[in-house]
């Protein structure tokens, strides 16, 4: 699972009320000073750019800033690559067919993949925005509203890309979680 970064902007829900929002300093400080959120209602802070939800250390500790709770299997971290350049080692199974047509490419099968790659990612970066603000939009409604009245049909409407009936569906829905799936999804509606 990938976690958030130090830019992303993060939205805390204390039940279906929105309590923060914005930059992840920022939501971070807020929730602090309001002690973690509301006593009564758990809180939820969610990364933005893909819905997920995140486990935040709130704690008031003067001598380190708040850091995300990194399970033990993602601690770990790999130094096979050019690490200083952002280059890591990955494995990658492919047919003999397709090692020998690398290994024909100039600048080798590296040079190869990532230059398929970047093609691949201008060539369908509208499509990939829209699946990725599904995902987002998706993985949000499950943990906050899974519960709601219309959910299944809402999230089906999502996925099919039906905007008008998306919006019908979670009309009755409290006005800030609302707001914040119209946010999550604009991207999800941009070529349906």
């Amino acid at each position: 699972m990938p976690s958030s970064t130090p830019e992303s902007t993060l939205t805390a829900f204390a039940g279906f009320r929105r309590v923060a929002s914005g930059p992840r300093s920022q939501v971070i400080a807020q929730l602090r000073k309001q002690g973690g959120g509301s006593d009564e209602v758990q809180t939820f802070v969610f990364d933005d750019s893909t819905g997920e939800r995140l486990d935040l250390d709130l704690r008031d500790d003067a001598s380190a800033p708040a850091t995300e709770v990194v399970p033990p299997d993602e601690q770990a971290t790999r130094s096979v690559g050019r690490p200083k350049l952002g280059v890591v080692a990955r494995e990658v199974t492919l047919l003999p067919r397709h090692w020998e047509w690398l290994g024909r490419q100039p600048g080798g099968a590296s040079v190869a993949l990532r230059r398929l790659v970047d093609e691949a990612r201008h060539v369908h970066a509208d499509r990939d925005a829209q699946r990725a603000a599904r995902e987002a939009t998706y993985r949000f409604m499950t943990v906050i509203a899974g519960d709601l009245p219309g959910f299944e049909e809402a999230t089906r409407a999502l996925f099919a890309g039906e905007h008008a009936r998306f919006d019908a569906l979670i009309e009755s829905w409290p006005e800030d979680l609302r707001a914040h799936l119209n946010r999550l999804a604009a991207a999800a509606w941009s070529a349906a």
